[in-house]
């Protein structure tokens, strides 16, 4: 274990171990030594901490090693890592050690004492095991010893160490001594008495080995014990016949050596040694009685044993270090008269003191006592140290809570010298307080002054009681994230919110860990309940006795009085109550109005951890319900579900939701704020009034106090989605309503809930009301076992093959994007067609058992990430590379990869190329496998991509099985285009209707998923919990992209409310305001697309042509300052998208039929479409246009198909338009075929011919575009293909017109312009800024709520811009005030952000697009908040730098035209592109390929820099670039690959 102990002969470890070693390796605090000591001899630590967030003294060290890999002792994990687990310090700690230590894996924890008392019970049952506890005395700097005595007679053997070197010896002692003993020991010491000590070494690795007997570690490790349950005693004891001094000599004994490190041998201990025939006691419990058994039992491990074990460890110790302890430390000369005891901090302190007395001082040649081993408590052990000329001893005892009058130390010292043999006449106890080290002398004054009175006091105060609070303290915080909830309270209920427990709060006399408790809130609401319940009383008799000046109070205060305990209605009537009090001014009015708080009903809260889910705080939680009183619990629960696992295998928590409901009469709620933020706002609501308890359990999962909330939603979502965290509203008084009582708010729950609501009949009639969950709902939580599915799908398809003859062939794929899988598919069709029986599922798929005994398997694999195995490869490739029996000696086999050399250009990163191919080829290899082929690569590359290296590889697998020259093979069908699907589509209607009606899958047809393109709707799922929706054996969670077709992106007050209500009712409760200036919606599921499509009809939108191969939403500027002139313009974008508009009926059968699903078709049952301008077939790509009016190009009008720029005439209005062709922003990635262009010229054109030029040019493309290859298929290829001049005279002859000559225009800039804005008019405008265009609630900013607040009364429009923000549009000055008030309530009217951040954009990516390759729209607010201090430093804070951030290269965000561009190329990685122009007039250019972001900062920090102080007078960061030489300046699309930043490397 080199990584610890730097004398270690790096020889004899694994390279990769010996590389971490070091040979100056310093320990400085207690923590680390006993930190790294657990580590080394543990399989199992649990870590406590003070809070999910704060790591303990001992944590932060663990999980760097852990961090490391660096391999302990004893762990027997797979690198020998042990594991740790983390727990909060109040949830029932010790409870997660029963199930590693019962399953024979040696188990530490380490603590602070805070935990020891609440954890007695546990401590009384785990004694029996070899469990070590380390324990850092609490509170630091003068902690209370108590705790250890309180525990003292647990059965536990206790350890005290008292400086650093000291407690790196004590631990590795406390480990040895649990392994010989069997038994628990607990190793405790004062941090703080370590302090002034140096920094020590590590200790030597052979002697450690040798003093933790291995042999012994492994027997355990292969024992276990039979579970019996957490609450109920197993009975277990531990003989001294399994300890090692009683075992026989070494010579005899057979057992192996480590099989795992390899035991160092051993010194024979003693053998067979005598049991004491002086009693001792034991520390077990005692044997069974011998008039009950027919054979003698086993001794049990006594004192004397302990002590035994503990000396020859020590003596082990002073071997290997020189350094000798016993179990009680005498110092102090042999003459010594008097003594001290000290059971407390420092006792250094106290030694340094009498070694430094004078000869007159009264404690001159006094000795000092400390206990090395308290327990078992040695008395004749204690009375060996303790010279016979000792008379006097004074026991100072650091003990603040005692509860007995004689300190029980004294007691154990009085015993002990009562009965033995020694001189000691006096003993005199002291309580020993805090001794700061300039006092120390006058301390030891008083002390042995009191000691040589003739009648000592007894229990005399030495010392302050107390000290300086320490900062690292394990007292209650509230966690940063878990504000979101108490916000949420404060929203809704705001003054009226009264929260009983609140840290924070003043409770005289009170600890804050009492107040936070339950039972202390639960009384306090009680108490305030009580106190309003008077204040009604003394209402009503105010009201009766009228003694008020004026006559109005009496009736309003009756009236009150009526209503008091209806929240709504007391709320309304206070107002008008207070203010008849405040004009009467009588006295009783006074009296009245010194408690007029209280004429609102409260809502009374307590607010709880998951901590309230362990036995511990449950108590609390049940007082509560069993009361039936009227109080709400808001319990949050931050463990995330990738942690959920990681506690015991017996459940350790309550599940208190189910808990509450068995009651009966209590509301209960589960809710979680990053999933449904409308559904926490119902369940607080609906806690709030009902009658009687509710529990509110609110999730919010998190590892830390930093993590980001990409973190928490991805989290909360898995915990949702797989039913881990159910959301759910349970309402009794529902029943007496006729409602269901139980409203499931997500799709899936977990067993236990399933089982309850079973017993109670509710599961059957929520799922007849919903019957689309119904599928989901009744599949238990975790039962879905894999293992079972695979061996199933396995057994039936040999099943279906034993009919037929020929050669076995299984064919195993991972595929990322179909190609692998499609490859696999095409290989097995022609293997059965000559005559071959072939199987192909994918690896994950595929038992790996059954892999010795295949004859002949294939395995083609694609490339993901950093040369990793596709998701759906990654369980196969983990259980080949981990096994370590596979003979493969009678298995052909052969791999084919597809990778892409160029994808990583750098020399260092060239070994990803391909890497899962290579990896399994030679791994299958070294297994003993005979090549049928050599490993074949496809290359992207390669003229013909991956399918150049497969036509190599593949005749090589039909000569080696023998069927290479097979004749009359069946011709093969041609693959299915996009082209055969549209053609076969009936004018876009393919097999939709049926797709849609299928309850069976979430999915429809691969087909249909290109057909609903053109009805604007993409199927996606969601890639946050794919995996894990994998491992449970579920599809996918798929659901509906909808786009709206809002040409110019200008929509009503109205609309905007019907489109909130549609997020909300039918998607996941967010819009997505797109840079296509129109609105978006996801996670819309199967069920829900036609209703959602009908309600977008409804609000006078449509969806169709969208997206798919047509021309779609139709752009333009939004211009607030010429509103007169933006209505010309716009008229002309409704004008386009209505003539280019697809003519087929298919949308309105489908989408807008009626309630029977009929519609009067023609001729019969055929319906007879026809597509004047698109043909059967549409066009051959996406057609895009916009429109921009100059000086804003805030469309980016040189991105798109069709480029229009509004050219405005001497009269003012509109004369027409510069119109452009031919740009457009998809790219892939490494395929220099593929390029982003920006439009060429075409020239002028008037306004009322502008529809048909732009047909015309849609024409051209329609006819002369690649419809062969999709990634050539854009008219900017077109254009480039024919030429600019050839492509403008087909346009020409077709319209039977000629282009003008351009017109002069210029450009300022393509961002917007933020705040309010007075148009020609004298209309106002309002520009929000939208991050990314998502719309959405959080519990710090009701951005969607006040949207919406604000449409209810706006009367004039909105104007969604090409930016993804937001301009609230023609306010008239009469009602500006109300506007900037309802903007200022709601935080719209913020828009002091940073340059970078207002011109900044990104597309949605993760979790919804299938496209992505990396986070866009929720990573880039993160990158630009860790820039924006550079920014600040640098004075660029209000500088407008254009950054777009997109997860592929598929450029939705229009990321080549950004002065900074990040691409995403694999999870977490980007290509990063300079020097795009301000205006959007000019392509940016790679600068670096497939960086991180650690290497972005790097990048752009220094690069800000100097663009701050090397820039020109209004010079953009994108110029500044290619002046300064950063980048060459693209100069078109067709050199957007020459000259980059990084040089691409070829493979070797």
């Amino acid at each position: 274990m080199s990584f610890l102990f730097g004398k270690a002969d790096s020889s004899a470890v694994p390279k990769s171990e010996s590389d971490m070693a070091t040979s100056n390796i310093q320990i400085r605090t207690p923590e680390e030594a006993v930190a790294r000591i657990a580590y080394l001899a543990s399989d199992v630590i649990v870590s406590v901490q003070p809070s999910q967030g704060h790591d303990s003294a001992f944590s932060s060290h663990l999980k760097r090693y852990a961090a490391r890999k660096d391999p302990g002792l004893v762990a027997t994990t797979e690198g020998s890592v042990p594991e740790i687990q983390s727990i909060r310090h109040n949830t029932d700690p010790f409870l997660s050690v029963f199930a590693p230590i019962r399953s024979g894996r040696l188990t530490s924890v380490t603590t602070t004492s805070i935990t020891l008392l609440p954890s007695i019970t546990h401590l009384y049952k785990l004694a029996n095991y070899p469990v070590v506890i380390h324990v850092s005395l609490y509170p630091a700097h003068f902690p209370d010893y108590s705790v250890i005595t309180a525990i003292r007679n647990s059965g536990w053997t206790f350890i005290q160490s008292e400086s650093l070197q000291e407690a790196q010896d004590m631990a590795i002692t406390a480990h040895a001594l649990a392994i010989r003993s069997g038994k628990g020991v607990i190793h405790f010491f004062d941090p703080s008495s370590c302090s002034r000590d140096k920094p020590i070494s590590a200790e030597d690795s052979t002697s450690f080995r040798e003093v933790l007997h291995l042999d012994d570690v492994r027997r355990y490790q292969t024992s276990s014990v039979s579970e019996s349950g957490i609450y109920a005693d197993d009975g277990r004891v531990v003989v001294a016949s399994e300890q090692p001094e009683r075992r026989p000599s070494a010579a005899a004994n057979t057992l192996a050596d480590s099989t795992i490190l390899g035991a160092s041998s051993k010194a024979a201990s003693s053998e067979g040694s005598d049991k004491s025939s002086q009693q001792s006691n034991s520390s077990a419990p005692p044997s069974v009685s011998s008039a009950t058994t027919i054979e003698a039992s086993a001794p049990l491990v006594t004192s004397e044993d302990i002590y035994k074990y503990v000396t020859s460890i020590w003596a082990q110790l002073k071997a290997a270090t020189g350094r000798s302890y016993n179990a009680f430390e005498w110092s102090g000369p042999a003459t010594a008269e008097k003594a001290i005891f000290v059971f407390g901090s420092d006792a250094g302190l106290f030694a340094e003191a009498l070694d430094a007395a004078k000869p007159d001082d009264i404690y001159a040649k006094a000795g000092l006592i400390t206990a090395r081993l308290y327990r078992p408590w040695l008395g004749s052990k204690l009375l060996e140290v303790i010279p016979k000329s000792v008379r006097r001893i004074a026991v100072l005892e650091q003990i603040s809570r005692k509860t007995t009058k004689w300190g029980p130390l004294l007691i154990d010292i009085l015993t002990s010298v009562k009965s033995g043999f020694g001189g000691v006449e006096t003993v005199v106890g002291h309580q020993l307080g805090y001794i700061a080290p300039d006092t120390i002398h006058q301390a030891l004054r008083g002390i042995f002054q009191n000691l040589a009175s003739e009648t000592p006091l007894q229990n005399l105060q030495v010392g302050k009681t107390s000290v300086p609070d320490d900062a690292k303290s394990y007292g209650l915080e509230k966690p940063k994230g878990e504000t979101a909830y108490t916000k949420i309270l404060d929203q809704l209920f705001g003054n009226r919110a009264y929260i009983a427990n609140a840290l924070g709060s003043s409770n005289t006399g009170v600890s804050a860990t009492i107040a936070a408790r339950p039972e202390f809130g639960f009384g306090s609401l009680l108490a305030r309940k009580e106190h309003r319940q008077r204040f009604v009383k003394q209402v009503k008799e105010a009201a009766s006795t009228g003694s008020f000046i004026t006559e109005s109070p009496v009736n309003w205060l009756a009236q009150w009085a009526a209503n008091a305990e209806d929240a709504k209605k007391a709320g309304e009537l206070a107002d008008d109550v207070i203010a008849r009090l405040e004009t009467d001014g009588s006295s009783i009015a006074r009296e009245l109005l010194s408690s007029k708080g209280l004429f609102r009903k409260e809502s009374l809260w307590l607010v709880g951890s998951d901590a309230w889910s362990y036995d511990l705080g449950n108590s609390g939680v049940h007082h509560v319900l069993a009361s039936g009183e009227n109080v709400n619990m808001l319990i949050i629960d931050s463990t995330p579900y990738s942690d959920r696992a990681a506690a015991d295998a017996a459940r350790r928590k309550k599940d208190i939701g189910l808990y509450a409901m068995n009651f009966g009469n209590a509301y209960v709620a589960s809710t979680a704020v990053y999933s449904s933020y409308t559904q926490v706002l119902q369940a607080m609501l609906e806690a709030d009034q009902f009658n009687g308890p509710s529990v509110v359990l609110a999730y919010l999962p998190y590892f830390g106090e930093h993590d980001s909330p990409l973190n928490v939603l991805q989290e909360t979502k898995k915990a949702v989605d797989l039913g881990y965290w159910p959301l759910y509203r349970w309402n009794p008084e529902n029943e007496t309503k006729g409602e269901p009582t139980f409203s499931l708010d997500s799709e899936r729950v977990k067993n236990e809930l399933k089982e309850f609501l079973d017993r109670d009949n509710k599961l059957t009639q929520l799922m007849r009301r919903e019957p689309v969950f119904a599928a989901n709902v009744s599949q238990d939580f975790g039962t879905e076992v894999r293992a079972q599915q695979k061996r199933k799908a396995r057994d039936a398809y040999n099943q279906l093959l034993e009919g037929l003859f020929g050669a076995p062939l299984t064919i195993l794929f991972a595929s990322d994007n179909g190609n692998a899988q499609s490859l696999a598919k095409r290989l097995g069709t022609r293997g059965r067609a000559r005559g071959l029986k072939t199987a192909v599922m994918a690896m994950e798929d595929y038992p790996v058992e059954d892999l010795p005994r295949e004859e002949n398997i294939v395995f083609i694999t694609s490339t993901a990430g950093q040369g990793e195995f596709p998701q759906n490869g990654k369980p196969f490739w983990d259980a080949v590379k981990d096994s370590t029996d596979l003979d493969l000696a009678a298995v052909n086999y052969s791999v084919f990869g597809l990778g892409d050399k160029h994808y990583w250009p750098r020399k260092e990163d060239r070994v990803y190329y391909n890497k899962p191919a290579k990896d399994l080829d030679r791994l299958l290899a070294n297994f003993g496998g005979k090549r049928l082929s050599e490993v074949g690569l496809g290359d992207d590359q390669d003229p013909d991509g991956y399918q150049t290296g497969y036509a190599l590889w593949e005749p090589n697998i039909w000569q080696a099985l023998g069927v290479a020259n097979v004749e009359g093979l069946p011709e093969e069908p041609a693959p299915l285009t996009n082209e055969d699907i549209k053609l076969a589509s009936n004018y876009l209607r393919g097999t939709i209707v049926e797709g849609l009606n299928d309850p069976s899958t979430g999915a429809i047809s691969a087909s249909d998923q290109q057909l609903t393109k053109f009805h604007g709707t993409y199927m996606q799922d969601d890639r946050d919990i794919r995996d894990e929706r994998k491992a449970q054996g579920l599809e996918p969670a798929y659901s509906f992209m909808i786009r709206c077709r809002l040409p110019g992106g200008v929509a009503s007050p109205k609309q905007w409310v019907q489109m909130d209500d549609i997020s909300t009712s039918l998607g996941n409760e967010t819009m997505k305001l797109t840079t296509r200036q129109t609105f978006q919606f996801h996670g819309v599921v199967k069920g829900k697309l036609k209703p959602a499509m009908q309600a977008i009809n409804k609000a006078l939108m449509t969806t169709i042509a969208a997206c798919g191969d047509v021309n779609r939403n139709v752009m333009c500027s939004s211009l607030p300052t010429q509103s007169q002139y933006h209505k010309q313009v716009w008229a002309c974008s409704q004008k386009i998208s209505d003539h280019l508009l697809p003519s087929t009926t298919a949308y309105h059968e489908i989408w807008l039929t009626d309630d029977d699903n009929k519609k009067t078709q023609v001729a019969g049952n055929a319906v007879q479409d026809f597509e004047p301008l698109y043909g059967p077939t549409y066009l051959p790509r996406k057609f895009k246009i916009t429109i921009a009016i100059p000086p804003h190009n805030d469309t980016d009008v040189y991105a798109h198909d069709i480029g229009l720029i509004a050219i405005k005439g001497d009269d003012g209005g509109l004369a027409g338009f510069n119109v452009l062709a031919g740009g457009g922003m998809g790219a892939t990635h490494n395929n220099k075929k593929t390029y982003p262009q920006t439009g060429r010229m075409m020239g002028f054109v008037n306004t009322d011919e502008v529809h048909i030029a732009c047909e015309k040019i849609m024409l051209v493309q329609r006819d002369h575009g690649d419809r062969k290859n999709r990634k050539h298929a854009r008219l900017k290829y077109t254009i480039d293909d024919l030429g600019v001049d050839v492509f403008r005279s087909k346009v020409e002859a077709l319209w039977g017109k000629s282009f003008e000559a351009e017109r002069p225009f210029h450009f300022k800039s393509n961002v917007d312009t933020f705040g309010w804005q007075k148009d020609e008019s004298g209309l106002n405008h309002f520009t929000f800024f939208i991050e990314n265009g998502r719309i959405e609630n959080t519990a710090d900013f009701q951005m969607k709520t006040g949207l919406r607040e604000i449409a209810k009364v706006h009367k004039g429009e909105f104007r969604l811009t090409g930016n993804q923000h937001l301009i609230l549009s023609n306010v008239t000055d009469e009602d500006l005030p109300q506007m900037k008030e309802m903007l200022k309530k709601y935080k719209l009217d913020n828009i002091q952000f940073s340059g970078l951040r207002l011109s900044s954009s990104a597309c949605v990516a993760f979790p919804t697009c299938g496209l992505a390759m990396a986070e866009s729209e929720r990573y880039l607010p993160e990158l630009i908040t860790k820039l924006e201090g550079c920014l600040e430093e640098n004075g660029l804070g209000k500088e407008s730098i254009v950054m777009r951030m997109t997860g592929c290269p598929n450029g939705c965000a229009r990321p080549w035209l950004a002065e900074v561009a990040f691409v995403g190329k694999a999870f977490g990685a980007y290509n990063m592109y300079l020097g795009g122009g301000y205006h959007g007039q000019r392509l940016n250019k790679l600068y670096r390929a497939s960086i991180k972001e650690d290497e972005i900062l790097a990048i752009m920090k220094p690069l800000l820099k100097r663009y701050a102080l090397e820039r020109e007078e209004n010079e953009h960061f994108g110029d500044f670039c290619i002046r300064a030489g950063v980048i060459v300046a693209t100069r078109g699309g067709q050199d957007f690959h020459e000259n980059t930043g990084e040089e691409e490397f070829d493979d070797e």
